[in-house]
């Protein structure tokens, strides 16, 4: 079956949206490359959910995560695939290489805005994936969370701006990804560090993987979004890889990490429900008989380092 996607969507190219034209798009190549990509998030997204089966309950925080990023990701592709989830801006930069022109009366470049949507969700999950791992406090998970959002909002602002004041989205994103990188290859890696060999190691492979393709997004953004430098079809395959090696090939990298760590030497104290006295007959009585207490206060499906003892009625 043919690849319809653009004469259904675009109506056909130049790419349409609300009355305005993109003559700078993708063409059936960069789809069909958008789709298969849709297709390795989507195989991989069933893959993780599968070998969260293989773990206790308690023990598939990071199969799910992991497994959220990719799923995103792949809805995401698939709208661009489609031609989906874009919009025409106005180049700041007119080239002469024909396949970024445009034409004389139209120097639109498509935008595809459901990417930053994408990572607006997916990389916070990236970072809550490692910064677990390292055993970090929450504050700092967070704030580092909120760091990276104004670090894909500029992105996404700095792409639908046409003068030069884009780059200065571009710096704001810029520094915001700075400090997302101090956060990952030195706080958190001393957290890491802490918690043994094994830790230390998972955290160290897929933390420096991570900050390094992350580095590469800017430049991607430069030569497409930002200065219109490459076609539409190399933006697609540029990000495309870097997306596939960002969440899939993580993920992998993790989960293969995380295969003999328990969540508990990470701090998190998961309870299953089977795991709760008041569904199996017993009671865990507070200092003053509240049950499912523990000194007054309730344990909220977290279990206490020290569990107190449990009586039963006789």
């Amino acid at each position: 079956m043919s690849n319809d996607a653009l004469n259904v969507n675009a109506h056909p190219p130049p790419h349409g949206v609300n009355g305005q034209t993109s003559a700078i798009g993708i063409t059936y190549r960069g789809s069909n490359w958008y789709f298969t990509v849709c297709a390795i998030m989507t195989v991989s997204t069933f893959v993780f959910i599968g070998l969260s089966f293989t773990k206790p309950r308690t023990h598939r925080i990071f199969h799910y995560i992991t497994a959220a990023i990719t799923l995103v990701a792949a809805i995401a592709y698939f709208s661009m695939g489609a031609d989906l989830g874009q919009t025409p801006i106005p180049v700041q930069f007119e080239r002469s290489n024909p396949k970024v022109s445009g034409t004389p009366d139209n120097q639109n470049r498509e935008i595809f805005y459901v990417r930053y949507i994408d990572w607006v969700i997916t990389t916070p999950l990236l970072l809550l994936d490692l910064l677990l791992t390292a055993g970090m406090p929450w504050p700092t998970i967070l704030y580092t969370i909120l760091i990276d959002e104004i670090m894909i909002v500029t992105g996404l602002v700095g792409a639908l701006v046409q003068s030069t004041y884009k780059w200065a989205y571009f710096a704001f994103g810029t520094v915001a990804f700075l400090w997302v990188a101090w956060t990952v290859t030195w706080t958190a890696r001393k957290h890491a560090l802490s918690l043994g060999d094994q830790i230390s190691r998972t955290y160290t492979i897929c933390g420096v993987w991570t900050i390094f393709l992350w580095f590469l997004y800017p430049i991607a953004w430069g030569l497409s979004e930002g200065g219109n430098v490459i076609a539409p079809d190399s933006e697609a395959i540029f990000y495309g890889i870097l997306d596939i090696m960002a969440k899939p090939v993580f993920g992998a990298l993790l989960l293969w990490g995380h295969r003999n760590i328990d969540p508990a030497r990470l701090g998190l104290h998961i309870r299953d429900y089977d795991d709760d006295p008041a569904t199996t007959g017993g009671t865990h009585s507070g200092p003053h008989g509240e049950k499912g207490t523990r000194d007054g206060i309730a344990n909220n499906g977290v279990t206490p380092t020290t569990a107190a003892p449990a009586t039963t009625s006789v």
